[in-house]
């Protein structure tokens, strides 16, 4: 697998994103997932991305992660080609997901969480995207 994306915890996406912007990356997309309550800024550089999150509502994922923990990495995306075998075969060696079936994610991709226990302290995005091993 590949990193997809770095996800960022933020309260507001332009002045989190300027410091980046002046570092050569460039917005590639920004819109929603409503399901989660969130709006993205995806920059990017070369194969390099970062996806910024915005809470859109006080009962989202984003917004009770900067409120226990306050701005900051949030998660790191994995790419792989086929999301809902690696979730198969995750689940058969007893790997703790906090999705057992893909949901919808930013970019029309489909995605699956990972209980950080596994890897350490960090969630684990699984990103379905095409042209990943």
């Amino acid at each position: 697998m590949e990193i997809h994306h770095i996800g960022i915890a933020v309260q507001d996406l332009e002045p989190a994103a300027q410091p980046y912007l002046k570092l050569g990356y460039r917005l590639e997309a920004k819109g929603s997932v409503e399901s989660q309550g969130v709006e993205v800024w995806m920059l990017e550089s070369g194969h390099s991305r970062l996806e910024f999150l915005r809470a859109t509502r006080p009962d989202s994922a984003i917004a009770k992660f900067i409120e226990k923990r306050g701005p900051g990495m949030h998660h790191i995306a994995l790419a792989t080609p086929n999301l809902q075998a690696e979730l198969q075969r995750l689940a058969a060696e007893g790997t703790p997901l906090i999705d057992a079936t893909p949901r919808p994610g930013f970019g029309g991709h489909l995605v699956a969480f990972i209980h950080p226990k596994w890897s350490g302290g960090v969630l684990v995005e699984l990103v379905e995207a095409e042209g990943h091993q």
